[in-house]
């Protein structure tokens, strides 16, 4: 039994008519009538009852019919059922991405998207750094940025950047500078961004800072990065932020405020790619450590 002998059965078995089953098929209607035949033969079961006016099907045809159509299905099926095995299908994935990520790190995250395209579409999620690691810990994010240090055992992690901070400071009280000691600080207070949106390196900034002399702090609630710079402006605290200027950071500064690199004093923000270690994604991650292999410094 051929394929065909089968399309030709369904064909006619759906159109009750010889005549109009061979021009859907594209052929006579002797040649189909003679085929038709030659499946009766073959299987020693009469499919059609034909008469002068009228075809129907016998009960032996109407048990055929849909096995012929399974099986021509699954026949059809055969070229994307293939290429769906030998192609795996592209997934939806997330990448965390903390405020204030530099534009050249960006770029990398854009290639990273381009590289794997044929087989994920690589989306970027906003949060802190703490809930872009707990996404990634709890397998909600693939991948994230996070600022370091991140200590969590169950995540891999590849450092991908350092930017060099400095001192954002009230303008008039520092015009014309190019630097700033941290001594000439000292009587001003340092105010953080709270807490829940800051890294955990500036926990271990805010200590440096005081085992350096400066001990007076303002505490900052309910607020984003725009209140620290507000009271920045206002001539009251000096803050540390990126100093490169093209850092997204600086987006959020008001007027009267600038930031200078400390003349003895040199912290710096490292940004790591984490992912978990056990998680099956190792096409998304290799591309990964390709892009990110050099890490970028500011």
């Amino acid at each position: 039994m051929e394929m065909l002998h089968l399309r030709y059965f369904v064909a006619v078995a759906e159109e009750l008519n010889f005549s109009a089953a061979a021009r859907k098929l594209h052929m006579a209607a002797s040649p189909l009538s003679q085929r038709i035949k030659d499946l009766e033969h073959e299987l020693g079961q009469q499919l059609f009852d034909r008469s002068t006016h009228h075809v129907t099907l016998t009960a032996a045809g109407a048990a055929l019919l849909p096995l012929a159509r399974d099986v021509l299905e699954q026949v059809n099926a055969i070229p994307w059922r293939l290429k769906e095995a030998a192609e795996p299908q592209r997934s939806t994935v997330f990448l965390g991405m903390p405020a204030g990520v530099h534009p050249d790190l960006r770029e990398r995250v854009n290639a990273l998207a381009e590289r794997v395209k044929a087989r994920y579409e690589l989306k970027r999620w906003p949060g802190t750094t703490a809930d872009l690691v707990q996404g990634v810990h709890d397998g909600k994010l693939a991948l994230t940025l996070a600022r370091l240090p991140v200590t969590d055992p169950a995540l891999e992690q590849l450092p991908v950047m350092s930017e060099r901070l400095g001192a954002v400071v009230p303008a008039d009280l520092f015009a014309g500078r190019d630097s700033v000691a941290l001594a000439e600080l000292a009587e001003f207070p340092y105010v953080a961004s709270p807490g829940e949106i800051t890294p955990a390196y500036f926990d271990q900034l805010d200590h440096q800072l005081n085992e350096l002399g400066v001990k007076k702090r303002i505490r900052l609630t309910n607020t984003g990065y725009g209140g620290t710079s507000e009271i920045i402006s206002s001539g009251e605290a000096f803050s540390i932020s990126m100093l490169d200027d093209r850092s997204p950071m600086h987006g959020y500064r008001l007027d009267n405020v600038i930031v200078l690199p400390f003349s003895d004093f040199r912290p710096q923000l490292d940004t790591g790619l984490l992912w978990r270690r056990d998680r099956d994604l190792r096409e998304l991650v290799e591309a990964a450590k390709d892009i990110f292999k050099e890490p970028l410094s500011s």
